[in-house]
């Protein structure tokens, strides 16, 4: 038998090198997804603060621009990672290559290059840019069903929600394609309302909900229990409301009173599930801290779009909450659980200790500071979105940097993969 390997001494390891993207598939989409983070945070803060490093042009309105980056620019990528690496796991099937996955990730690559190139010199550019995107995610959607099916694990519940998350996210993406070929900002604001909750915001909670024990100490009996199945339907009944309530709005629906009670119970209710969390063994540590974060940014959002619905006549940046509410989500919510989550897998599969260090907890601290200054300039102006823009690059590119030099590396301990 041989022997098991073990540690390489610091002065032993290999360089970094390309070719150890290829080893898992997590190494490669999140190196992917890193350097679309690192590119939308860059490129936004430049729109913001220094709008003459870019060409003077805008053939897509910026904020969309903005809001389609943001939305799908690095997010699903960190996804396949996730999917592609874990899924085999959760499902009892074999480890996927991560050679299988380059080409898909090429194509959104090229795509959002393609994309960032159209907003400034020629729509029809982006658009197809956004469908090569969507092209290569449809082609996922479809191999994580096919995993699916090919399982006889009993419990594929998780699995399922997301794979039909995939499905949608797919629908969405094809519609901002369509939508920004034909120049409808309409379409475009429904296609990133389905994208957010019906797509990204679901695969966020399944994952959650499945992981949660692992974050605290254990996977203990009795932790699992406080996190029943009816916990994670509620979850997605709320989702489902509000994709629909979103769609209704932008169809000019009377939804607004029943979107209010949605919002503040729902958001009542995440909120308050985020504090009893923390009084479970463990849930103060630094990992189940940053995914309380999480959660709780997830219930104050939805707690702020309850009240930007009766105010939202009044003048926008100054006293609706809507803005407020978007990035509660989409940066707080998004952004806490994406650190939390993506940093446990780089430890855990990189062979080393699965622990939220002084780095990562001071980059998790910026990036708190972020929304918070994003929040404020809602209302103070926009010297506080310059400022949150520039924290948010900060902190996200100095976390992506830290395990981009990972990914290029042979596991910590030696072991393959």
């Amino acid at each position: 038998m041989a022997a098991a390997a073990g540690p390489l001494p610091a002065q032993a390891r290999p360089g970094w090198h390309p070719r150890w993207l290829l080893a898992s598939p997590h190494r490669l989409c999140f190196a992917a997804g890193s350097a679309m983070l690192s590119v939308a945070a860059l490129w936004w803060l430049l729109a913001l603060g220094w709008p003459s490093a870019l060409p003077e042009r805008w053939y897509i309105a910026p904020g969309l621009a903005h809001a389609v980056l943001m939305c799908f620019g690095f997010m699903p990528l960190f996804f396949a990672g996730f999917l592609f690496s874990a899924g085999p796991r959760w499902l009892a099937l074999p480890a996927l290559r991560a050679a299988a996955l380059l080409p898909g990730v090429l194509a959104c690559l090229l795509g959002w290059a393609a994309f960032l190139a159209g907003v400034h010199l020629a729509a029809p550019l982006a658009a197809a840019g956004l469908a090569g995107v969507a092209l290569a995610w449809s082609h996922w959607s479809r191999r994580f069903w096919r995993l699916l099916r090919s399982s006889t694990r009993a419990d594929r519940t998780h699995a399922r929600v997301i794979a039909a998350a995939c499905s949608v996210g797919g629908a969405a993406l094809w519609a901002v394609s369509l939508a920004v070929a034909l120049g409808s900002p309409a379409l475009a604001e429904s296609a990133l309302a389905l994208g957010l909750w019906g797509f990204l915001a679901p695969v966020y909670l399944a994952v959650l909900h499945r992981l949660i024990p692992f974050f605290t100490t254990l996977a203990v009996p009795w932790l699992d229990a406080r996190w029943p199945r009816w916990l994670l339907w509620s979850w997605l009944a709320l989702l489902a409301l509000q994709a629909l309530f979103a769609l209704g709005r932008q169809a000019g629906l009377p939804v607004a009173g029943p979107a209010v009670l949605l919002d503040a119970a729902g958001g009542g209710l995440l909120v308050a599930l985020a504090v009893r969390w923390n009084r479970l063994p463990g849930g103060r540590l630094r990992l189940p801290l940053m995914l309380q974060s999480g959660v709780l940014w997830l219930g104050l959002g939805l707690c702020l779009q309850a009240g930007s619905l009766p105010v939202g006549h009044l003048p926008p940046g100054r006293l609706g909450l809507a803005p407020a509410a978007l990035h509660a989500v989409t940066m707080g919510f998004f952004g806490s659980v994406l650190l939390a989550m993506v940093s446990r897998m780089a430890c855990g599969l990189g062979g080393r200790t699965v622990v939220a260090d002084d780095p990562l907890w001071l980059l998790f601290k910026l990036l708190q500071l972020s929304v918070l200054q994003r929040l404020l300039a809602t209302w103070a102006g926009p010297a506080w979105l310059l400022w949150a823009a520039a924290t948010w690059a900060v902190a996200v590119f100095a976390w992506s940097m830290r395990y981009l030099r990972w990914y290029g590396r042979p596991r910590a301990d030696g072991r393959p993969g």
